[in-house]
């Protein structure tokens, strides 16, 4: 029965999927949205009950389903493990999952494709809870790839626009590039310690004897992996062009599954991470430099999409800085509490979008709040959470990390900080453009907005409110129960910080940086009534942050045109010359071919005379020899 559970819960969107395929266009788009979203909620109904369970008994369910692969002295098992770890990511996956689905029948409603679009969605469940259940690193691999190519297909959903099949390819490209990191990871791990699974890889590597240096490798390779997929510096560029697909793909993307993979496959290797502090180091400095370079680009962004996109690559960069400072549980504590307000947002930012009839300029729009008072009071609380503003949720967790980074390295919670204060000067730059002042939109614009349906603001409340309330699942007074939970993941100790004079002075200084960028923004667009520039009329520093100091450019000169160069000097060429030599061989054969034909005209005495010549010619030469 438990097993059958078990499965339910991984195949559950994958039945959805089938079903979307197969029957959702004839059935209907009110089907496609209603099965789709029962597949993902029934996993997440599922979830909770093996939650309680581990939760109570603290052991995890551990299912093996089949012998997989057994090579020489390499056997795998394909197998599943509801463990600590694995539930919590499945909570959110399949609850915010779920939420999504349900916001996107009212927003993908006019859409002639909505069953598609569903199918895709339910797929893209179906590999996260693959990537997130698997027993062994093969399985996380394929859940890994199977969310690249989903990405792939949500990017570039409405592929009439060119632009968005460029970004849908650049997103999967770019995660190419990751995962071949991390397919060489695995491959060494693979040969050092002849198995994948979790539980043996952890049993061998706490056991001594091992190779640090391959094992420094293989970390570094995973990390490459992670960086990818999580958009860290230098593959972080596909993230924002992400913003091409359906806002519904950019909640689900950006909050719940696939950007969060790296963390989780780096606190599953904890073990392994541990072991290699040259990696760790690594990690937390690429994660706090992520985090303040993508903070500063979003300071002047004006695609209220885009905003969010850099406000995600950064938020994701403090989490690789408390992976890298060894506080894995604080960096999940951070995802969890990211997954509530970055859904809430984007969500909201989709409601904005419905409502100001596909406008996504935030000098376009302005004077929303009166009109749209759910999207905005939603909007408002998961802004002060992100922006680490108590009691809200998003202080709690981002206070963890700069603690953190303060007691291991002072330069990099000096970065962490600045960017934190960034976070909340470009947070509320696009509260107060959206919602405050007067409407800078059209005519046409102003007559169509309206709050929106009830399917679209119930998920946002309910987020909302996780926005508010999620804090209290790791509250810094002691007796945090995420620390407790998650304890039997880790070596060594990962409690709480004991709250002391210097811990409440960070605090207190946390909170002030908050408040202070939210007071700038206040100065400059509510209280001064500013606008941003038109692209044009952009000049000096603030033209380059804005363009993303060119990083897009770099590559395009680096990367992109020298291969396509290279591509067209093959195609013009290279194989021409190659098909010219290969026909002109060919012709040769034929001009001999054809001269023994001549010599074949069935003449005797022209036979005969070869004869005599030939035997004459050999008899000579054996003679003279």
């Amino acid at each position: 029965m438990e097993k059958n559970l078990v499965l339910i819960v991984l195949l559950a969107p994958f039945i959805g999927f089938l079903g979307n395929v197969f029957f959702g266009k004839k059935a209907g788009k009110g089907f496609a949205g209603a099965l789709g979203t029962v597949a993902v909620a029934i996993s997440f109904a599922l979830s909770v009950y093996f939650f309680l369970q581990v939760n109570q008994t603290g052991k995890p369910i551990a299912v093996t389903l089949f012998d997989w692969i057994t090579v020489s002295n390499f056997k795998l098992d394909f197998g599943i493990v509801l463990d600590q770890l694995s539930l919590l990511w499945l909570l959110f996956v399949t609850g915010i999952g779920s939420l999504i689905h349900l916001y996107s029948i009212s927003y993908m409603h006019e859409d002639e494709n909505m069953h598609k679009f569903f199918s895709y969605l339910n797929l893209f469940v179906f590999f996260m809870i693959t990537l997130v259940v698997g027993s062994n690193i093969l399985i996380m691999f394929i859940g890994w790839e199977g969310v690249g190519l989903c990405s792939y297909l949500l990017i570039g959903f409405w592929y009439k626009n060119q632009d968005y099949n460029d970004a849908a390819k650049k997103a999967f490209i770019m995660n190419r590039i990751g995962d071949l990191g991390f397919l060489i990871g695995i491959f060494i791990l693979g040969s050092m310690f002849s198995t994948l699974d979790y539980a043996q890889l952890k049993a061998a590597i706490t056991a001594g004897n091992v190779d640090t240096t391959k094992l420094t490798v293989a970390a570094l390779c995973l990390f490459i992996g992670a960086m990818g997929k999580s958009a860290q510096l230098p593959l972080y560029t596909w993230l924002p062009d992400a913003m091409a697909g359906p806002t519904p793909v950019s909640a689900l993307i950006h909050a719940a599954t696939m950007v969060t993979a790296g963390i989780f496959m780096i606190t599953r290797l904890n073990f392994i991470f541990d072991l290699t502090p040259l990696v760790q180091n690594i990690i937390a400095i690429v994660g706090a430099v992520t985090a303040l370079v993508a903070a500063s680009i979003g300071l002047f962004q004006n695609d209220i999409k885009k905003v969010l996109a850099y406000s995600t690559v950064s938020q994701l960069g403090l989490m690789f800085l408390a992976l890298g400072l060894g506080a894995y549980n604080v960096a999940v504590f951070h995802v969890i509490t990211h997954a509530f307000f970055k859904a809430c947002l984007f969500l909201g930012s989709g409601s904005v979008i419905h409502a100001m009839y596909h406008e996504q300029d935030m000098r376009r729009m302005g004077g929303l709040r009166k009109i749209m008072p759910i999207t905005f009071a939603t909007m408002m609380i998961a802004t002060l959470a992100i922006s680490g503003i108590p009691p809200f949720s998003g202080f709690f967790s981002k206070d963890e990390i700069l603690l953190t980074a303060f007691h291991a390295n002072i330069p990099l919670w000096i970065i962490a900080s600045l960017a934190s204060i960034m976070t909340a000067f470009y947070m509320f730059r696009l509260m107060y453009l959206t919602f405050y002042r007067d409407f800078r939109g059209t005519e046409e614009q102003k007559h169509h907005l309206h709050e929106s349906p009830s399917l679209m603001t119930l998920p946002l409340i309910v987020l909302a409110i996780l926005s508010l309330v999620g804090g209290v699942i790791s509250l810094p007074f002691g007796g945090s129960w995420l620390n407790h939970y998650l304890a039997p993941l880790f070596n060594g100790s990962h409690a709480e910080h004991h709250l002391g004079t210097t811990e409440y002075i960070l605090m207190a200084v946390a909170v002030a940086g908050g408040l202070i960028g939210i007071g700038m923004a206040y100065a400059k667009f509510l209280k001064g009534g500013a606008v941003p520039k038109e692209d044009h009329e952009m000049t000096g520093l603030a033209k380059t942050i804005y363009h993303k100091y060119y990083v897009d450019e770099g590559y395009m000169a680096l990367i992109v045109k020298p291969i396509n160069g290279l591509a067209r000097f093959f195609r013009d060429t290279l194989e021409p010359a190659l098909s010219q030599l290969v026909f002109s061989l060919g012709s040769l054969a034929n001009g001999l071919g054809n001269l023994g034909a001549r010599v074949q005209n069935g003449s005797i005495g022209l036979y005969l005379f070869a004869f005599v010549i030939g035997f004459s010619v050999l008899f000579i030469y054996l003679f003279l020899a």
